[in-house]
C-alpha cells in the first residue's frame, strides 16, 4: 500500500503542478477511482481555481476505497471525499473526522432489478446481490420496505463489484449499485433494467459524498479549509453550468476514461451537485437530521450521529 500511495502522491503532484505560484499546498484524496462524480474537483485544478484561492490542490485517487478515511485519520492527506455512511460509522467510533461540504447532494445508492420486477416489493423471494459495503443491507431493506414489501423475504448474496456482469448474465434478479454508475452502464448496454433509488423509497435526500477533514486540521487552519471548499465548489458550479467543459477537464487530467460513459454519468449526476437551495456544497441541517435517524433505523449505526459534531457547516455559508 505504501508504494501505491507514493505513486498516487507523485501523480497528484504532477496533476497540480501547472502554472501559478501558491502559498500553500493541500492534498485531497478521492473516495474511489476518478469518475464523473469528481468532475468539479478536477475542474478546480484544471482551471486554476485552487491557485486563485491561494492553494495548490493535489488530487489523489485512493490506493483502495477504505484508504480514503484511513489516510485522512492518519494525517497522510489533508482532505478526503467520503461516503456519508462511512462518515457516520467513523463518528460512532469517535474518529477525528468532520464533513465540511457536500459533493454529491443526493443518495446514489439503488437496487437495480431485471425488467420483470416492476416494483421493489416484487423482489420478495428473490436473491439480491450486494457489494459488501456496510450500507448495502440498509439500502435493500429501505427500498423493499418503502415499496410495501417485507425485507425479511429478500435473500442477499455478496457479489463484490460484479453487479453489471451478474445482471447482464441473468444470474441475479437484482443487485445493489449506484444509479449514476452501474445504472448508467447497464442502460447503455441493455436498456430495460429498473433502477429503484433509495430516496424514492423512504430514505431522506441526504448527501452521498461529503468533503471531509480532521477536526484538528479545521481547528489549526480554518482558512485552508475555507479556501479548499471555495475552490472545489467553484469547480462544481462550472460542472452544473457547463458539464461538457467539466467533463473535458476530467478526461484531460485523467487519461483513459470513457468519454461516452463520463458524459452519460455526468448528465445523470448534474442535478445532484446542487443542494436543497440550489447551490453546490450545501449541508442542510434538517436533511442531515433525517439522514441520521435513517442510519439508525436501518442498522448502519447503533445511535444517531450528532450532526453538530459530525459536520461543520461554517465553510459553506
Amino acid at each position: 500500500m505504501r508504494s501505491a500511495l507514493v505513486s498516487a502522491l507523485a501523480a497528484g503532484c504532477l496533476l497540480s503542478a501547472c502554472g501559478g505560484t501558491t502559498t500553500r499546498s493541500a492534498s485531497l484524496m478521492l473516495d474511489f477511482t476518478p469518475n464523473a462524480a469528481h468532475a468539479g474537483i478536477y475542474s478546480a485544478v484544471a482551471r486554476g481555481y485552487d491557485r486563485e484561492a491561494g492553494i495548490r490542490l493535489r488530487v489523489i485517487p485512493p490506493p483502495s476505497p477504505p484508504d480514503s478515511i484511513k489516510l485522512l485519520e492518519a494525517g497522510k492527506v489533508d482532505f478526503s471525499v467520503l461516503d456519508v455512511h462511512d462518515l457516520a460509522i467513523a463518528d460512532e467510533r469517535g474518529a477525528d473526522v468532520v464533513g465540511i461540504a457536500g459533493i454529491v447532494e443526493r443518495p446514489l445508492a439503488a437496487v437495480i432489478a431485471q425488467p420483470k420486477f416492476h416494483a421493489p416489493r416484487n423482489l420478495e423471494g428473490t436473491t439480491v446481490g450486494v457489494a459488501g459495503d456496510p450500507s448495502d443491507l440498509a439500502v435493500v431493506h429501505s427500498i423493499v420496505a418503502g415499496s410495501g414489501g417485507n425485507p425479511k423475504l429478500v435473500k442477499t448474496m455478496d457479489i463484490g463489484s460484479g453487479a453489471v456482469a451478474d445482471l447482464l448474465s441473468g444470474r441475479l434478479g437484482a443487485a445493489t449499485g449506484f444509479w449514476n454508475d452501474e445504472g448508467v452502464a447497464l442502460a447503455q448496454r441493455r436498456p430495460g433494467f429498473n433502477v429503484f433509488r433509495v430516496d424514492g423509497y423512504g430514505a431522506p435526500s441526504y448527501p452521498e459524498l461529503v468533503l471531509c477533514a480532521t477536526r484538528k486540521t479545521v481547528s489549526r487552519d480554518p482558512n485552508l479549509a475555507r479556501d479548499v471548499v471555495r475552490a472545489v465548489m467553484r469547480g462544481y458550479q462550472l460542472t452544473v453550468s457547463n458539464p461538457a467543459a467539466s467533463a473535458a477537464d476530467l478526461e484531460r487530467l485523467v487519461p483513459g476514461l470513457d468519454p461516452t460513459l463520463i458524459g452519460a454519468s455526468l448528465a445523470a449526476l448534474r442535478p445532484a451537485f446542487a443542494g436543497p437551495n440550489g447551490h453546490p456544497g450545501e449541508l442542510d441541517s434538517s436533511v442531515l437530521k433525517s439522514w441520521a435517524q435513517w442510519e439508525v433505523r436501518f442498522g448502519i449505526v447503533s445511535s444517531a450521529p450528532d450532526i453538530a459534531t459530525a459536520f461543520n457547516t461554517r465553510f459553506t455559508r
